[in-house]
């Protein structure tokens, strides 16, 4: 069988597939004879080294070196030997080294669309240009070639010199490790133990022990000069400082907005229609089966008047979109949403732009405010069980406290020590010391009766006269009816103290003396009937001052000044005049339940604590409403008191801590007391949901008393 020969080859081709396959001698040749001459040339050379390799086999054609596989096909579908030619040509094709397969192009790593409006595409080691392969395929031949060529799949186009390369095995693995997002070297570990640098372990020796350099504690000679420079240009004044900015005033025409040309009179207040809301789930036509009625809820739902339906409509499932019909209400719910655009009034508000700064009130510092207690000083211990109430003397040096444990105990302040222990048989409710220093007497409340006890401290001619007074007493001739009953104390009642013992019928909850010391008052519980009374204790004569019970009563008060009683109930707190015998006032102290109350020294001022952790501050001139509300304990306030001397005043809770603050009362009716929180005072341990039961000033030191429910009396100084 004859082997086809080049020319006969490339004569059969058409003239588009041979400017199409001819690779780019055809394009870049001077003239055909030239041409002619180096496809000689070639042939000679291929038949020489088939010659060499496989002098048995038949050689394929030399002219589809360029890598045309088109041309290839060609010749193999002339020739009858397919498979076999096929199999040689491949090896050939493979083995192939001809420096004319190695088209370089020498333009660089430039943008190649450079070249896009020229037919070259660069130009190769000998200077001459390369052309780019002209493409004549249209869609047919395309899919004929992906259809018919095995190799289609790995074949890819050289963009610097145009050519079609067909991607070798190592390749196409590499391309595929790349799309899988793995490294492209196989052998590459990103998991290899890191090697340890620097050991984790103290070493005694340092890793560099270079001696620091001299630079590092001498200060720069470089600095030091520019500085000096641009001192010297300060001063020479070549560098001006920055100029303030002088603010000029700004004036704004108040008539802008009726003239219509102007910037402000252009701008209209336009205020946006509200949008509808957004359609939920109950609107779909194919709603969750929660959003459905039942039929007693749809019964109900027709019985309701329109206005007060959570949903203007039924909801209905329908199985699909087309079959849901058109919905009845559309008009009459356009023709509403009309009405409220253009009926409705829409109302611009104004937003005003404020500093949280600027609505905290600026307060002094606490240590510009001093003296006030701030440490714990002293622990009066003694009593197995919590300390209801204490009393400090008017000179101070005497302190007395009650507790459950049925005892009242009398100590002496600088020492804390023990000085009498009164057995009263019961729970002690209230003491309270005579606020006049010339009387000796202290108030005991237990149970039913208040006593009378003249502890015997201080100085002989004090108690002496103390016991003249209460002695000097004579029975009237007639009786007259009291509310309670005055009993003088027996032999052995006398020997412990107790002067005198008014029965009262009622457990009593509370006493208090008024500032001159000859008249007091108890509180007793008794809902619905008698629960204040009023005792003079020279006359041993006592009365009820109301008629009917003003409710609740938790606590009284005498007004230091003024002949004012203030009774607290269970919200609110009147005030008394005993003299025109009236309600001068009521306080509301928006609180939940009032547990105590105090005074203020100077008369105008009262602070209530309350079960519900509030302390309320009252100005009497001012409001009946709390002038100001503190929330600063966290749980029920049990006691309140105010210092006789210094602006101060503090609050016992339970949390178990004791506040003290700053309340400064001035003398202009104009200007606002000025309260300040100082100090949270802690010691005292809560017990059985209880801490501290009562707080007590010291009459003339900035020195604060509590009595707790952990059995002990502590002083703050």
């Amino acid at each position: 069988m004859e082997q086809p020969s080049p020319s006969g080859g490339s004569e059969e081709l058409s003239e588009s597939e041979e400017s199409v396959y001819s690779g780019l001698e055809d394009s870049g040749s001077d003239s055909e004879s030239s041409g002619n001459d180096e496809e000689e040339e070639e042939q000679e050379e291929e038949e020489e080294e088939d010659e060499e390799e496989a002098p048995g086999s038949p050689s394929a054609p030399r002219t589809q070196a360029k890598g045309a596989p088109g041309k290839r096909k060609a010749l193999e579908d002339d020739s009858p030997l397919e498979g076999k030619q096929d199999l040689v040509v491949h090896d050939e094709y493979e083995e192939d080294s001809s420096d004319e397969e190695d088209i370089r192009n020498t333009v660089g790593n430039i943008p190649m669309e450079w070249y896009q409006d020229f037919p070259h595409i660069g130009y190769d080691l000998d200077g001459k240009k390369i052309y780019k392969p002209l493409r004549s395929k249209d869609e047919l031949d395309l899919f004929l070639e992906k259809m018919e060529n095995p190799e289609y799949w790995r074949t890819v186009q050289d963009r610097q010199t145009g050519a079609e390369l067909c991607l070798s095995e190592e390749q196409l693995e590499l391309v595929q490790r790349l799309q899988r997002g793995h490294f492209g070297d196989v052998n590459f570990d990103p998991y290899e133990p890191s090697v340890d640098f620097f050991t984790h372990e103290v070493r005694i020796h340092p890793v560099t022990n270079r001696p620091a350099d001299k630079r590092s504690f001498i200060p720069s000679l470089v600095e030091k000069e520019k500085v000096s420079k641009l001192v010297h240009a300060i001063k020479m004044g070549w560098i001006q400082p920055r100029k303030p900015r002088e603010s000029s005033p700004t004036f704004y025409d108040l008539w802008a907005r009726e003239d219509p040309d102007s910037v402000l009179g252009r701008h209209k207040m336009h205020v946006p229609a509200p949008k509808m809301p957004l359609p939920g789930h109950a609107e779909s036509y194919n709603p969750p089966p929660e959003f459905l009625l039942s039929p007693e809820e749809e019964l109900a739902w027709q019985q309701q008047e329109p206005s007060e339906r959570r949903l203007a409509f039924l909801p209905r499932r329908f199985p699909s979109l087309r079959a849901v019909p058109a919905y009845p209400r559309f008009i009459h719910e356009r023709f509403e949403r009309c009405l409220d655009l253009y009926l409705c009034p829409r109302q611009r508000k104004m937003r005003v732009n404020v500093d949280p700064e600027d609505l905290i009130p600026k307060l002094p510092r606490p240590r510009d405010l001093q003296p006030f207690p701030t440490t714990q000083a002293l622990i009066y211990r003694g009593h197995s069980s919590l300390v209801r109430t204490i009393s400090v003397s008017p000179s101070g040096q005497w302190l007395v406290s009650g507790s459950d444990d049925g005892t009242v105990r009398f100590w002496e302040v600088s020492s804390a020590r023990c000085l009498r222990t009164l057995p009263v048989g019961s729970v002690v409710k209230s003491v309270a010391w005579n606020p006049n220093p010339s009387i000796c007497l202290v108030a005991v409340a237990v149970d039913e009766q208040v006593l009378l006890v003249n502890p015997g401290l201080g100085d002989r001619l004090l108690v002496s006269g103390t016991d003249q007074l209460l002695d000097s007493w004579q029975a009237p001739e007639e009786e007259r009816p009291q509310p309670v009953r005055w009993e003088p104390a027996g032999a052995e009642e006398r020997a412990r103290g107790i002067r005198l013992m008014v029965q009262h019928g009622k457990p009593v909850t509370q006493v208090t003396w008024h500032g001159k010391g000859d008249y007091w008052a108890s509180v007793v519980r008794n809902p619905g009937g008698r629960q204040v009374l009023i005792h003079q204790s020279s006359r041993r004569w006592s009365q009820d001052p109301f008629r009917r019970s003003p409710g609740m009563i938790q606590c009284v008060r005498f007004h230091p000044l003024r002949p004012y009683f203030l009774v607290a109930s269970q919200r609110s707190v009147r005030v008394y005049n005993l003299l025109r015998q009236e309600l001068a006032k009521k306080l509301q102290s928006n609180c939940q339940w009032i547990s105590s109350m105090a005074v203020h020294p100077g008369g105008d001022n009262v602070i209530c604590g309350s079960y519900d952790s509030k302390l309320a501050w009252f100005d009497l001139d001012l409001s009946t409403r709390p002038y100001r509300l503190l929330r600063h304990h966290g749980r029920a306030v049990r006691s309140v008191a105010f210092h006789r001397r210094y602006p101060l005043f503090a609050s016992g809770s339970d949390d178990g801590s004791v506040i003290v603050c700053h309340g400064m009362v001035y003398n202009d009716l104009l200007q606002n007391a000025l309260l300040v929180p100082l100090k949270v005072l802690k010691g005292h341990a809560p017990t059985l949901d209880l801490g501290v039961l009562d707080v007590a000033f010291h009459p003339q030191q900035p020195w604060i008393f509590s009595s707790g429910a952990d059995g002990t009396v502590r002083l703050y100084t």
